[in-house]
């Protein structure tokens, strides 16, 4: 009990001491959404222990398009459209397939290793999204209007970065930087990201192949 007790007055303390660092992302358009900004602690330490995330299949969409996990989170797929789905990714970061998904069921992944994993359907061309895995607790996802507010971030120092789709990667290295957060909070200067230079490239399907020319939802009951 006197632990519990100990251990609960230690993090009230942290807590106490904890301040928000806001800021904005200028991507020099009206949508400056799915803008990744974390903060890494100089000093590392292990990411708490995160909620489970959520990829919902909607629409032949993927819901939502960019979501930010620390390490060792797990994410549902649930298929909310009437049809199968696959979801895979077989790029640097985290390589999974979750195989046919039928409508109305779930499939979890668990992501182990910090990085930027892309994630398509093997049926459908159009559906793509992004999971960032952070080695950190400390993050935010941008808005339509760039605005950011990451809680609960202790005094210290942290490596500020940023993540867009849309970003080259030498970009987005030249907008790291070293911040101190005072145990008050933080409020940053406005972050400019230019998404000049970038190609969207088509992807290939699970099996490195392209995607037939005509793609046709499955159905329950319909062999593949």
């Amino acid at each position: 009990m006197i632990w519990r007790l100990v251990t609960c007055f230690s993090l009230a303390i942290i807590a106490a001491l904890a301040g928000t660092v806001s800021g904005q992302v200028d991507l020099g358009s009206k949508d400056a959404a799915d803008v990744v900004v974390s903060l890494e602690p100089v000093n590392a330490t292990p990411p708490a222990p995160a909620k489970p995330g959520s990829v919902l299949h909607k629409n032949k969409t993927f819901v939502p398009h960019v979501l930010a996990i620390p390490v060792g989170t797990r994410v549902a797929f649930p298929n909310r459209d009437p049809w199968f789905h696959n979801a895979f990714s077989n790029y640097d970061g985290q390589i999974f397939d979750i195989g046919m998904h039928p409508p109305g069921t779930a499939r979890e992944v668990t992501f182990r290793r910090a990085g930027i994993v892309r994630v398509f359907c093997n049926i459908h061309p159009t559906m793509s999204a992004l999971i960032v895995v952070l080695p950190t607790p400390h993050f935010a996802v941008t808005k339509a209007d760039g605005v950011f507010q990451i809680a609960n971030v202790p005094p210290g120092d942290y490596n500020l970065r940023v993540f867009h789709e849309r970003v080259l990667p030498e970009k987005l290295q030249q907008a790291e930087r070293t911040v101190t957060v005072p145990a008050d909070g933080l409020q940053l200067p406005k972050l400019t990201l230019s998404t000049a230079g970038f190609i969207p490239a088509p992807h290939k399907n699970k099996y490195g192949k392209d995607y037939p020319p005509v793609t046709k939802d499955i159905y329950p009951g319909q062999v593949p």
